[in-house]
This record gives C-alpha cells, structure tokens and sequence, in this order.
C-alpha cells in the first residue's frame, strides 16, 4: 500500500523504487531548499535546476512548479514560466501564488484579457490582495492603450502608436506582438535603425518569426534597398502564407521599381514626356514609402525642367524635400529652377543649404554664382529697359535703341499730361543709359559680370550718349529727332 501511495504521489522513476515517499519528499524539499538558496543569490540558472530535479522527484507538488515559473520569469522564459504556473494551478486550484503567476506571465506575454482572469481568480481567494489589485489596473490599461493604438494606426498616426506599444510593453516586455507593432510603426515613421532593432532582437529569439522578417523587409524597402526587401517578404510568406502586410508590401515593391526603371529608360532615351508620366504613375503605387517617392518627385522635377514645366518642377523639388529634408539633390535641382525662373533670393537660400551641408568646390561655385545673380537683379536691369535678350547682338541692341527712344521720346509725348511727360521722360533717360552701356564692349563686360559701373567713374547719369541717326544732338536726352 506505501508503495502504491508513493507512486500515486511522486509518480516515482524506477530507480527511486526503493525509496519510501517520506524518503522522496524529503530529498524533493532539500532540492527545492537548494533551490531557493540560488534564487535568493539571483543565480536562476542553477535555481531552475534544483526545483526541476524537485519536480522530478515528486511531479504532483504545485509549489515546485511555482517556484520553477517564478525562477523562469526571472530569466525572461515567459512561456515556459507559463506553462509551469497552469500546472502549478492545475494541481492546486487554490494556490494563490499559481494564479498570480500566471496572470503575470500572460501580462507579460501581452495576454491583458486572460491575466485578468487569473487577477480575479485571486481576488475570488483573498478580496484584498494588492498585487492582484495592481496587477488587474496594468492589464486594464494595457486594453486600453490597445485600443488607443488601433485607433491611431487607422489615423495613420504612427507616434501615438509607439507611444501607447511603448506603455503596453512597460507591463507586457515579452510581447512580439507589440514589439511588431511598434516596429512597423517605426519604419513608417522613417526611423529605420529602431525599427530594425527591434525585429532584429525578435528573430535573436525566433528566427523564423514572419511578422520580425515582414518588419525587416520594410525597413529595406523603405531605404531604397528593394532587392532585398523583396528577399524578406519572401521569406515571410514562406514562414506564413497568409501574411497580407508581406504579400502587399511585395507586391508594391516590384511594381515601384519596375515602374521607375521605365521612367529612367524614358527619361535615358530622351522620351520625357513619357518619363513624366512613369513618374507620376509610379508616385501612386505607395505613399508611405518617403524615401523613393523623394527620389521619384526629383526625378519628376528633372524632367519638368527639361519639358520647361518650371514651376511644377519647383513644387515637386518642395515635396522631396518634405518627404527627405536631407536630400540634397532636391535642393540643388529646385535651386537650378529658381536661377531658371529669375528668382534669385531663393536660390541663394538652397545653394547656402547645400553648401553649409556639403561644402565642396562645386557647390561654393552655384552659391557664388546665385549671390552674384541675385545682386544684378537689384539693379536696373538694361536687357530688359531696351526689350532685348542677354545674348543680344550689337545690331539688335542698337535696333531695340532706336525703337525704345522714338517710343518715349518727349516731343512724342508733348501734348500729355505732366504726369505722363515726367514719366516717359524718365524712361526716355533710362534708354539712354542702358544703350550708353550695353553699345560699349567695356562697360558691357562689366555689367555683365555684376561688378558697378560706378566704381570706375562710369556713372551713366547725364552722359552725351551720341546720335545713332548721325546729325546734331539737342532736346532732352541729347538726342535730335525728326518726326513725320
């Protein structure tokens, strides 16, 4: 009969046959005395032996499974911890300790609905336990910053997302599943380094964890690198079939660098109008991908440029930078733009952008350059004073001089108002001087190079300009006309 009761009890190894229960539990209780003594010395390793060798000599103690669970949760083994804690309650339904446990352990796991059942289970034993009392308020806020993040995720508000899995992990620190979430949210977000790290530490782990590798394929896909992210959603989709997120995400990242290979091959063969339309095409594929869609507005703007399209080569130059404030070739085609369009002070701004980020030979040339354009708009601009272009010939200059000079000449304008007499006599001057500079290769050269006239005696003000028309000069402006 005690030998029947002993295997009843202990479930007894053949060697142990000769044992008496007595003897069994006795040696059982110096294990877990053994193994309470490493426990107290933080040495949960050999702390985990003792109690696993109690638990084999007498495998139907609940307390021995409970010990092993807490020694278990020390060392971050959270499932197996909870494992041994249902066995534990199993054996024990009133053990207290069991169910604390195992609320723990599901918390910690991220299980915030069956930790609250456990967390009751113990109020049901003792109404006024303070651990299950706290215990029960972290998995209601767990619920909570759950349901605060599902919420932010369909708002595409990805730092409110991070912040409520941040919480959440604070109770929850073997969650993949929040830990994944975060991830996710992370390399939307465009912080790629975290968000590896996180899946990186969840694949340590589990290597073959689908939703880990979906979040590595992101990050790659995200910086530009699509050939190996592909390789990740591969392989996701290999670990689990089903997994939509990979399957998208593949799917989106082929069809966007097939779709700005073609815009490139355009772009190559001269086709710009077809390349605009590549580009444009392949910006709707996917709108959180911030890095490629930079690349594909600067690629846009390049070929706007080239189709004369200036101002919505501007606008998408200003949306790369938006998505990439970092991208430096952004900055120096929406500053190329702005010389094109005559607005100098905003290209002085993204030419000293560029060069206070990279300060190199070339871009201290556009600097200088763009200053120097935009201290020769702030003067009176003689090109333009005469209606001719900067590449003007002598010829079309004098042609464009003579006709300006009939147009404001006063005796032409005699029969105005003062106002108006003042006005076209003013411009009438202003013909004059832009001819006395623009016919005079010297003075040219100098106008054109941004330097002032001024510095060498070249004052235009009240110069004898000289008759293009041959004859003597008189009136105002030192010029005689005869009008039919």
């Amino acid at each position: 009969i005690q030998g029947k009761m002993a295997t009843d009890d202990c479930d007894m190894d053949p060697d142990m046959e000769l044992l008496s229960d007595e003897e069994l539990e006795r040696e059982a209780e110096g294990f877990k005395e053994q193994g309470n003594a490493f426990y107290i010395k933080k040495d949960y390793a050999e702390a985990f032996n003792y109690y696993t060798k109690a638990i084999d000599m007498c495998p139907k103690n609940a307390s021995y499974y409970g010990n092993r669970a807490a020694t278990l949760m020390m060392l971050g083994r959270y499932r197996e911890a909870l494992e041994d804690s249902q066995q534990a309650v199993r054996l024990d339904n009133s053990f207290m300790k069991g169910h604390l446990r195992e609320g723990k352990c599901h918390l910690s796991l991220g299980n915030a609905m069956a930790a609250s059942r456990c967390f009751q289970r113990v109020l049901e034993l003792e109404n006024d336990n303070s651990q299950a009392q706290q215990e029960l308020k972290n998995a209601e806020s767990i619920l909570e910053y759950e349901r605060m993040a599902e919420i932010g995720f369909e708002k595409r508000d990805f730092r409110m997302v991070v912040f409520c899995m941040d919480r959440a992990l604070e109770s929850a620190p073997a969650c993949h599943r929040f830990k994944i979430l975060k991830a996710e949210c992370l390399a939307l977000l465009g912080r790629y380094p975290e968000a590896q790290s996180v899946a990186s530490d969840i694949l340590r782990m589990d290597s073959t964890n689908a939703d880990a590798l979906y979040v590595r394929g992101l990050c790659l896909y995200y910086e530009d690198c699509i050939d190996k992210a592909v390789q990740f959603f591969v392989q996701a989709l290999r670990m689990a079939p089903d997994h939509d997120k990979a399957r998208l995400a593949c799917r989106n990242a082929k069809a966007l660098k097939a779709k700005k290979e073609e815009g490139n091959k355009a772009f190559k063969e001269g086709n710009f109008e077809a390349a605009y339309e590549l580009y444009s095409e392949a910006l709707t594929i996917d709108p959180n991908n911030i890095k490629t869609n930079a690349k594909l507005y600067c690629n846009r703007a390049t070929v706007g440029s080239k189709l004369k399209k200036l101002e919505q080569a501007i606008e998408d130059c200003t949306k790369a930078i938006k998505l990439d404030e970092t991208y430096i070739k952004a900055y120096l085609r929406r500053a190329q733009c702005y010389m094109d369009t005559e607005l100098y002070e905003e290209a002085v701004r993204d030419y000293e952008k560029v060069y206070q980020t990279e300060k190199t030979k070339e871009h201290k040339h556009f600097l200088k350059n763009a200053q120097l354009e935009l201290k020769k708009s702030k003067r009176k601009d003689y090109y333009k004073v005469l209606g001719v272009d900067k590449n003007a010939t002598e010829d079309e200059i004098k042609k464009a001089y003579r006709k300006r000079a009939l147009l404001h000449h006063p005796d032409r304008h005699s029969g105005a108002s003062p106002e108006v007499q003042k006005e076209e006599e003013k411009k009438f001057k202003e013909v004059g001087e832009a001819f006395s500079v623009l016919s005079d290769a010297k003075k040219k050269a100098r106008y054109d190079s941004g330097q002032d006239l001024e510095d060498d005696g070249m004052n235009m003000g009240g110069q004898h300009l000289g008759n293009p028309w041959g004859g003597k000069s008189s009136g105002p402006g030192n010029f005689f006309f005869q009008f039919g």
